[in-house]
């Protein structure tokens, strides 16, 4: 309320507001690196993961990517180095990655169960679970999706507004309003066998058609 006759006032000062795209962009990434540091502090400080002294396997990635990698357990290399995709699959995934045209710099990866213990299926559900708050924070346009224990942790996941997604590798899925899906082979199991290796590359492509049609902003 304001005195009759005399001038409106804001009822709360408006603070400065970005005043372009890039800037409020900036603004949207500001939050999201905060958010996963966050996050990451929860991951290290958790008390129910069976892992003992050792680190928890983290994402790594552009906090606000446009594909999100997500595979189930860590291979020994990224549980030396505590980071998703570190090692053989990384420098794969980076090859297949140039091959499509797609920039790495596009992509944030990371695990199901970040427990790097030797039988991932004790991993905490609340450490899988985690997975969800990744997702909000990054909020990418697809999830390529690697293996069958991944495929169904996803599933198991309760992702706001999220449809089943399908076991049909190379196929591009509807996943939620604003996201698909994409299935493809575990690509730790597609490193030292040539059909493993083509099977993966086969359903691995159709990520670069779905890229080539994004608009350009």
């Amino acid at each position: 309320m304001h005195a009759q006759g005399g001038p409106a006032e804001p009822s709360k000062p408006a603070g400065p507001m970005p005043a372009t795209d890039d800037e409020i962009r900036e603004k949207y990434l500001e939050r999201a690196i905060r958010e996963l540091n966050s996050l990451t502090r929860d991951v290290q400080g958790c008390e129910h993961c069976p892992r003992g002294n050792l680190m928890p396997v983290l994402g790594s990635g552009h906090p606000q990517a446009d594909v999100f990698l997500l595979k189930f357990a860590p291979a020994p290399s990224e549980i030396e180095e505590g980071v998703a995709f570190y090692g053989r699959s990384g420098t794969a995934l980076m090859k297949s990655l140039k091959r499509l045209g797609i920039d790495p710099l596009a992509v944030y990866g990371t695990l199901c169960a970040k427990c790097p213990v030797a039988d991932p299926s004790i991993a905490d559900p609340a450490c899988v679970a985690r997975v969800v708050t990744e997702l909000a924070i990054v909020t990418p346009k697809i999830v390529v999706v690697m293996g069958d224990e991944a495929l169904a942790a996803l599933n198991d996941l309760d992702v706001p507004l999220s449809r089943q997604v399908d076991d049909e590798t190379g196929v591009v899925q509807h996943f939620t309003p604003s996201c698909d899906a994409l299935v493809v082979p575990n690509i730790d199991e597609a490193l030292d066998e040539e059909a493993a290796k083509r099977d993966f590359w086969t359903a691995f492509r159709a990520l670069g058609d779905w890229y080539a049609e994004l608009p350009p902003y």
